[in-house]
């Protein structure tokens, strides 16, 4: 079709028109734009481009008629700015796309329990076909009710659904993984700093970072909590520096480890010379301080692609065996910040 013709069309394209023009029949292409099976990938990108030739797109108003669906998802997630929670929102969206599924998503206020479950009643109002629980905070005993699917990013008890999906990999793991590396450097024990231990998320990397020392025959040292910010981390580097036994630390996010090694240095402690730091979520800036920071790397985007691809598949085929939404959750980059302690 030429552009001019393009350019003039008056309504939209209909599925017949993109049928003939790809040589197929109608029920063919309602099948790929369902992302059903048994369309070859021929076929299928015979379609996709007679629909991009004519414009073609889906009614999604007579696609909920026949479905019974309206294909969106609520979606429950802490409204904050830190790096973790919101890259996680980023990629839950993302991911939601292609699946062909449309958000609406509710912010909710650190330490405010009945917030959740409010949010959970104003998604289910506009008729959503499953929720995802972004939540990272335990804010206590709680206790939500659906009617659809839910998935929890992360853990959350006190949910019932009808299915109840947990995905977003499991942070010892990874913890296991940075206290792993220091002690294989020949570090005699790791030192932690914390997040904030009402988050889900501190309290798997403190689990991790326990687990492996145990498993070396170290006795943890104690623990030192910071709040995911800069700033904690350099009172934490402060207190941890003036201690001249201690030559490695895992810091609980990159934000946190900056300001250890910020902390360090103007106490004289060299890094990776004198004292080795490792973080965890490589954000951006991670690579460019100095020295560039050792660190553990999550993709967002694949954790949520895998959870919410389980979630759409249990709504979609609800008397199949409940899916599973476990993934790789991170993999350590080594940079500078690590070394072998001084002989």
């Amino acid at each position: 079709m030429s552009d001019a013709a393009r350019t003039t069309r008056r309504r939209p394209a209909a599925s017949s028109e993109v049928a003939r023009l790809a040589g197929v029949s109608q029920k063919t292409v309602s099948r790929v734009f369902n992302d059903e099976p048994y369309v070859s990938d021929e076929i299928r990108e015979k379609v996709l481009r007679a629909a991009r030739e004519l414009g073609y797109r889906r009614n999604n108003a007579a696609r909920q008629l026949n479905s019974g669906r309206s294909h969106r998802l609520g979606v429950v997630s802490l409204g904050s700015a830190l790096y973790g929670p919101a890259s996680m929102l980023v990629g839950i969206e993302r991911a939601a796309r292609p699946l062909g599924y449309a958000l609406s998503v509710v912010n909710t206020a650190e330490g405010d329990a009945d917030g959740i479950a409010g949010a959970v009643e104003a998604l289910l109002e506009q008729g959503v076909d499953g929720i995802v629980l972004s939540e990272p905070i335990d804010l206590g005993p709680m206790r939500l009710e659906t009617d659809v699917p839910v998935l929890t990013l992360g853990r959350l008890p006190g949910v019932t659904a009808p299915l109840v999906i947990t995905g977003g990999g499991k942070g010892d793991r990874p913890a296991r993984t940075a206290t792993e590396h220091l002690l294989g450097l020949g570090h005699r024990t790791v030192h932690h700093v914390a997040g904030p231990q009402r988050w889900y998320s501190a309290r798997e990397r403190a689990d991790g970072w326990r687990a492996a020392l145990r498993d070396a025959g170290r006795t943890p040292p104690e623990m030192v909590e910071g709040d995911w910010t800069a700033a904690s981390g350099y009172a934490a580097g402060q207190r941890l520096g003036a201690d001249p036994s201690v030559t490695a630390i895992f810091a609980g996010n990159d934000d946190m480890a900056i300001g250890v090694i910020r902390a360090l240095t103007q106490a004289g402690r060299a890094v990776p010379a004198d004292v080795s730091v490792i973080g965890f979520d490589d954000i951006p800036i991670a690579a460019y301080v100095n020295p560039p920071l050792t660190t553990i790397a999550q993709s967002f985007d694949s954790l949520a692609a895998v959870a919410l691809t389980a979630l759409v598949r249990g709504i979609e085929h609800p008397d199949e065996t409940p899916p599973v939404a476990d993934a790789q959750f991170g993999e350590i980059v080594v940079r500078e910040s690590t070394a072998p302690p001084r002989r």
